[in-house]
């Protein structure tokens, strides 16, 4: 048993290394497109930049899968990144996007996703009003029909104890 143990402990450590040294680091790894904010709503505004290009790159971005069309990246306040703005169209509906730009020297493409949802993420949306199941209810939106319902109610009540009344009397129905 204790032969064995080792050599899957070996094993083991020796994949979950290759897992940590594969993993990549936090953010967007060199030569991706980071696209943010992501999630976005519709009619939001989104920057996208780049690496990828080398320093003082420019780019062609392609967002016609949101909707958005294509947009130019130049370098940016860092003149190792390339970067771009395009606006979300109003219209687009939620799901994940990819987002490309194609450099214009080395001509190096990078992607990118973009996740488009209902609302911006920030604010949280709470639900209001009533819900419509055609039971009704003691306080309804109608008290004409709140009254009525009451009434009815008690017209049964009331002829149904005068029914039950007559029968333990043995009058009879």
């Amino acid at each position: 048993m204790r032969r064995t143990a080792r050599p899957l402990t070996g094993t083991a450590l020796a994949v979950a290394a290759a897992a940590l040294a594969a993993a990549p680091a936090y953010g967007a790894p060199a030569g991706d497109l980071e696209v943010s904010p992501s999630p976005v709503a519709p009619g939001g505004q989104v920057a996208v930049r780049t690496a990828a290009c080398g320093d003082g790159g420019t780019a062609t971005g392609d967002a016609s899968a949101v909707g958005a069309g294509s947009l130019g990246l130049a370098p940016g306040p860092q003149e190792r990144e390339a970067t771009g703005r395009f606006r979300v169209p109003p219209s687009a509906q939620p799901g994940t996007y990819e987002i490309t730009a194609t450099c214009t020297g080395n001509g190096r493409r990078v992607t990118g996703d973009l996740v488009v949802t209902l609302t911006s993420g920030r604010e949280q949306v709470h639900p209001r009003g009533s819900v419509k199941t055609g039971v009704g209810g003691a306080l309804g939106p109608d008290p004409v029909q709140t009254a009525a319902g009451v009434a009815t109610l008690a017209v049964a009540a009331a002829g149904g104890t005068w029914l039950l009344h007559r029968r333990a009397r043995g009058d009879g129905i």
